[in-house]
């Protein structure tokens, strides 16, 4: 019995990690906050690209390059929202955290509130950061 609770949660878990990678917000944000530099296919060569100061570079690559073996969820959620980083001169990419939360708080919904805004902040970034784990090679 026991093993059996274990295998469906552990079942479930793979089907809902599945399901959120496959969820069409994180492509959505993805085509929205990051194409532009990064492409449509992550590779980093969108359009905007060739007008920056520095080498766009591929998300496709993150589990190799920065997770050895794996992929770092939290460090790419703290990379896109950007908001608990020290940048001495600048940032190389935008402050996301910043940016979806001053789109949270023109919002017409009366009900939200500064958390109901940060929910909605932590969700954009979530969807993103689980859209990019579903493009790496």
């Amino acid at each position: 019995m026991k093993k059996t609770v274990l295998a469906t949660a552990f079942l479930a878990g793979l089907t809902a990690t599945q399901a959120l990678a496959e969820d069409p917000l994180g492509r959505a944000e993805y085509m929205t906050a990051c194409a532009g530099c990064h492409g449509e296919s992550g590779k980093g060569d969108g359009p905007l690209a060739g007008l920056l100061n520095i080498q766009t570079p591929s998300l496709t690559t993150i589990t190799g390059t920065k997770g050895d073996g794996e992929f770092p969820m939290e460090w790419v959620i703290w990379m896109i929202d950007g908001r608990n980083i020290i940048r001495a001169h600048g940032a190389e990419m935008p402050v996301w955290g910043d940016r979806y939360l001053a789109s949270a708080e023109v919002s017409e919904a009366e009900s939200e509130t500064p958390e109901s805004e940060e929910l909605v902040v932590r969700g954009r970034i979530l969807s993103l950061a689980y859209y990019l784990e579903s493009i790496q090679e």
